[in-house]
């Protein structure tokens, strides 16, 4: 194969990941045209290659709405990752009794591409509840799954992720500055765990802790979320408590260390 193929083999691969990746975010699917202007590709060019990931079933057809949505094989190719530490059902167990105990939604989230990612999540049985879809994404710095996997790590290393990221001002209540955010993860050491303060979403209150590795690595955080009217000062102490120990637990059925993290 020369060089030329080569290449223009390359582009396709990834000119089809831009498809997924913008046909992952839209549950309701999107029209050819839609798409086309989403990845910046010719209508020709992107029906091809839609054509192509169809026939392996990466994607699918609506004929009734004329849309394009994410297919059966690329959610058997995601569920791989999950299956490969099988993270969900090792930890599952764990978060309904968190939701039995505090009453509360539990959710449990990983990083990916330096932003935490849901994976599930155990609804409580109030009316008025907080709700993440698996695959929806949040900024590190500004939600209690992400402060809690940050806090699991040096300083250093947090000081690299923002200078590539930055903080991303979701909320009014959003962190704001580097000191302000080593700050805050100075404190979930400390504590064992991480808050969201209405700085993801107004209304809304998280807790979350970490799971580690053999190694003593975050590789995921379990967190309780729910109203601000719920969840009040008072009552963030005892969440705290009870989500540190239930992550302990977690991380224990994952065969892994809860290290000794310094600043």
């Amino acid at each position: 194969m020369n060089d030329a193929n080569r290449s223009g083999q390359v582009q396709s691969v990834t000119r089809a990941i831009s498809i997924l990746n913008a046909l992952s975010v839209e549950e309701n699917g999107l029209t050819l045209t839609e798409l086309s202007h989403t990845v910046s590709l010719a209508p020709s060019t992107t029906h091809r290659l839609l054509t192509t990931l169809q026939q392996e079933r990466f994607v699918r057809f609506d004929d009734q709405r004329s849309v394009w949505l994410v297919g059966l094989q690329a959610f058997a190719v995601g569920n791989a990752f999950v299956r490969s530490r099988e993270l969900i059902s090792m930890v599952r167990p764990y978060m309904r009794r968190l939701m039995e105990e505090s009453g509360e939604t539990t959710n449990l989230a990983v990083e990916d591409r330096e932003e935490a990612v849901y994976l599930a999540q155990v609804e409580c049985r109030e009316m008025m509840r907080a709700f993440a879809k698996p695959g929806a994404r949040v900024p590190m710095t500004s939600s209690a799954v992400g402060k809690a996997m940050l806090a699991a790590r040096p300083d250093d290393q947090v000081a690299r992720l923002l200078n590539r990221v930055g903080l991303q001002k979701v909320t009014g209540s959003s962190i704001a500055t580097p000191a302000a955010l080593k700050a805050e993860l100075a404190q979930a050491r400390e504590l064992g765990y991480a808050i969201d303060d209405e700085e993801h979403a107004v209304g809304l209150r998280c807790v979350a802790a970490a799971l580690f590795n053999e190694h003593g690595d975050p590789i995921a955080a379990v967190s309780v979320s729910g109203p601000a009217a719920r969840v009040t000062d008072e009552r963030i102490p005892v969440l705290g408590r009870l989500i540190q120990t239930v992550a302990l637990e977690a991380t224990q059925a994952l065969g892994g260390i809860r290290p000794v993290v310094k600043g």
